[in-house]
C-alpha cells in the first residue's frame, strides 16, 4: 500500500462529539495499521459559528483519548499551517486559477435575484438550481461590475448532464446525477472559501490520499470531485462511515444525554471504555468479543469491515463497559483517576493524598467491584473516611430490630477485639469460628455487623471492610451501633 496519509478535520463550532471522536478514531486506526500518518486539521473558516474554546477542548479531548497526531496544531509538519484560517492565500490563488482557466466565474446575483429564481422554479415544481446566468457575462461586463464595486461570489462550473461517480471503500460505487448539482459557490462574498473548496485544496496540498469521514459528507463528495478535476488534482480514496443514531433511531442530540467526549469525561467515564465503545459503533472484530484494547483493534482493523448501516448509541452499554474497565485495569491507575472525586467529596484534602495513598488504594480495591463510574468509587467509600451519621432505614428495620441482635454484636465486637491479627483471612476465620460456636446462620451476625460498620446493607466483602477500618475503628463503631439499637425503642 502507498504511504497512507489520513486526516481528521473538525470545525471548532462545539466540543468533540462522539461521532467526531469515532471518525478520528477510525482514521487513527487506519493510519497506525498501515504505518501511515494521522493529521489533525482545524477547519475554522466558518467564522459565524466558531465557539471560543472549541479548539482547545477538541485538542484536549483527543489527547485524553490517546489519539496523538503526527502533524497538526502544536506539532507542525511539512504541509502547514494546519488551521484553515491561516491558509486563505492558498485558497484564493487556486480559486483565481479556476477563474482564469474559465472553470469558475464571478456571480453578481443579489439575494433578490436568487430568491426570484427560486420562486420561479418552485412554481414549476422544480428543485432549486442556480441558472448559471452569470457564467455568460462577457469579460467587459465582469470588469465593469468589479470596477463599480458590486458584491460578488465565485461559482465553479459544473457539467449539467451525466453522472458523477464516487468510489467508496465502505459503500462501493455511489452515483449522483449531475442534475442534482448546480454551479455552487466556492468563494463567499467576504472572500472566504466555502467548505468544499477549502477541503479539497487542503487534502491535496497536505497529500491526503485516504479521506475517511462521516456519512453526512457523502453529499459533498461529488462537489469536491469536480473541484479536484477542475484543478487537476489526484483524487484520494474515500470512505464514509455510517451515522450514529439514538436508541429510537432518531438523530443523536442533547436530549439523549451526554454527546461530547468532555461530558463523558466529566461524568467519570474512563478513556479506555470510551475508545472501546466507539470502536464497536460500526465496526466489529468479527467475534463476540466486546472488551478489547487499542492494540487488539490494530491487529484486526480493516475499513471494509466497517458497517454500512447506522450504529445505535447506547449509553447503558458504555456504562457497563466502563464498570468492566474499573474492575480490570491497573489498581494504581484507577486510584489516580479517582483522587479528584475523593477531594471533591471532602473525603481527603489535596495535601493528604501522598500520606493516605496506601489506605485509599485498599479502599478502592474493595469498592471498585460494584461501581460503574469514577464518582461512584468516592461515593461508595464515604464510610471508610467519615464516621457514620445514619444507618440505612430498611436495614435498621430488618437487621437492628431483630431479637438478640445486641448480644450478637457484642459477641462480634469481642471477637474483633481479641483477634490475633487484623488481616482479612484472620478476621474471617475468627468470625466463622464464632458462628460455629454460637450455632447460628452466618447472615444472623454478618448482616448486622456490616450495617454497624458501614451504615449500609450492601458493599464490599464484610471482612475487607473490617480489615481496612482497623481494630480500633471497628470496635468504636460496634459500640455506637449497640448503643443506637438499645435506644431505638426509647
Amino acid at each position: 500500500m502507498e504511504d497512507v496519509r489520513v486526516r481528521f478535520a473538525p470545525s471548532p463550532t462545539g466540543y468533540l462529539h462522539i461521532g467526531g471522536a469515532r471518525t478520528a478514531l477510525f482514521n487513527y486506526y487506519f493510519a497506525k495499521k498501515n504505518n501511515g500518518k494521522f493529521i489533525l486539521r482545524i477547519e475554522d473558516t466558518d467564522t459565524e459559528r466558531l465557539k471560543e474554546d472549541s479548539v482547545s477542548q477538541i485538542i484536549s479531548s483527543m489527547k485524553w483519548l490517546g489519539m496523538d497526531w503526527d502533524e497538526g496544531p502544536g506539532i507542525g509538519g511539512d504541509y502547514g499551517p494546519y488551521f484553515q484560517s491561516e491558509r486563505r492565500e492558498l485558497y484564493t490563488k487556486e480559486i483565481m486559477r479556476l477563474v482564469e482557466e474559465g472553470k469558475a466565474y464571478y456571480c453578481f446575483c443579489t439575494e433578490e435575484d436568487i430568491q426570484k429564481e427560486r420562486e420561479e422554479q418552485k412554481e414549476k415544481k422544480l428543485p432549486f438550481r442556480y441558472s448559471g446566468k452569470c457564467s455568460h457575462l462577457s469579460k467587459e461586463e465582469v470588469e465593469k461590475n468589479l470596477k463599480e464595486g458590486k458584491p460578488y461570489v465565485i461559482r465553479i462550473k459544473i457539467p449539467w448532464e451525466g453522472t458523477t461517480e464516487v468510489e467508496d471503500l465502505i459503500r462501493g460505487k455511489v452515483c449522483v446525477d449531475n442534475t442534482q448539482l448546480d454551479d455552487y459557490i466556492i468563494m463567499k462574498s467576504n472572500g472566504m472559501p466555502t467548505y468544499n473548496l477549502a477541503c479539497a485544496v487542503d487534502d491535496h496540498m497536505m497529500k491526503i490520499n485516504y479521506v475517511i469521514r462521516a456519512e453526512e459528507h457523502l453529499s459533498n463528495t461529488p462537489k469536491q470531485l469536480h473541484i479536484y478535476r477542475a484543478l487537476g488534482y489526484e483524487i484520494p480514496q474515500f470512505a464514509h462511515i455510517s451515522m450514529i443514531l439514538a436508541p429510537d433511531r432518531s438523530k443523536l442530540s442533547k436530549r439523549h444525554g451526554a454527546t461530547s467526549v468532555e461530558e463523558f469525561r466529566e461524568r467519570g467515564y474512563l478513556k479506555e471504555a470510551i475508545v472501546n465503545y466507539l470502536t464497536l459503533l460500526g465496526w466489529s472484530p468479527g467475534e463476540d468479543e466486546e472488551i478489547f484494547s487499542v492494540e487488539d483493534t490494530l491487529k484486526k482493523f480493516q475499513l471494509d469491515k466497517v458497517s454500512k448501516t447506522a450504529a445505535i448509541y447506547d449509553v447503558d452499554k458504555l456504562t457497563w463497559m466502563n464498570s468492566q474497565y474499573l474492575r480490570e485495569l491497573n489498581l494504581d491507575y484507577i486510584v489516580r483517576e479517582s483522587i479528584p472525586y475523593f477531594i471533591e467529596k471532602g473525603l481527603i484534602e489535596e495535601d493528604e493524598v501522598e500520606e493516605k495513598y496506601e489506605y485509599m488504594k485498599r479502599v478502592v480495591e474493595a469498592v471498585r467491584e460494584k461501581v460503574k463510574l469514577l464518582p461512584e468509587i468516592a461515593e461508595a467509600s464515604t464510610y471508610f473516611f467519615k464516621d457514620i451519621e445514619e444507618y440505612d432505614e430498611k436495614g435498621v428495620k430488618k437487621r437492628f430490630k431483630k431479637e438478640g441482635v445486641v448480644e450478637l454484636l457484642e459477641e462480634g465486637r469481642e471477637t474483633l477485639r481479641n483477634a490475633p491479627a487484623f488481616d482479612v483471612e484472620t478476621v474471617e476465620k475468627e468470625y466463622r469460628d464464632l458462628i460455629d460456636e454460637l450455632g447460628i446462620k452466618g447472615g444472623d451476625i454478618i448482616h448486622p455487623t456490616r450495617l454497624a460498620l458501614s451504615g449500609k446493607t450492601v458493599g464490599p466483602g464484610l471482612f475487607d471492610i473490617i480489615s481496612i477500618l482497623g481494630r480500633e475503628e471497628c470496635i468504636k463503631r460496634m459500640d455506637k451501633a449497640i448503643e443506637y439499637i438499645s435506644n431505638i425503642d426509647e
